[in-house]
């Protein structure tokens, strides 16, 4: 992208901030520009932060319903996947989906809790528990 063409589309979840971009300047050198957002990347956010509510809410459901750990409530609240919290525990994807079922997770020993605990930014109380209303 050219530098005089970097996107300034007033994007509301920038909240007023800039991100930077690298750009070819007039030399066609790199450089960096401040963008204030574009309209694509911010429809496309608000698609994905939707469909993460729709997770996180499902997963309620589950979870008061017996069917699910609070771990899968958590994991989607925080914007997480199962390959995403993977990564942030170093658990293999097929531990963390037998984790997310209620028997494995409440016999969870409290290391691997603790990685839970630090990749979700929560006390093992929380992540234990669901939350009374979203938040």
């Amino acid at each position: 992208m050219k530098q005089d063409e970097v996107p300034q589309d007033q994007s509301a979840a920038f909240e007023g901030q800039k991100k930077p971009l690298y750009v070819i300047d007039e030399d066609g050198e790199y450089t960096v520009a401040l963008s204030s957002g574009w309209e694509a990347e911010e429809v496309v956010l608000d698609q994905a932060i939707a469909q993460f509510e729709t997770l996180y809410e499902d997963a309620r459901r589950r979870v008061e319903q017996g069917l699910s750990a609070p771990l899968e409530y958590h994991m989607y609240h925080q914007r997480m996947d199962i390959s995403v919290l993977a990564q942030s525990t170093g658990f293999f994807k097929w531990q963390v989906k037998r984790h997310i079922k209620p028997e494995p997770f409440s016999r969870l020993a409290d290391n691997k809790l603790a990685r839970y605990q630090e990749a979700l930014g929560l006390s093992a109380t929380e992540l234990r528990s669901m939350p009374k209303e979203d938040s």
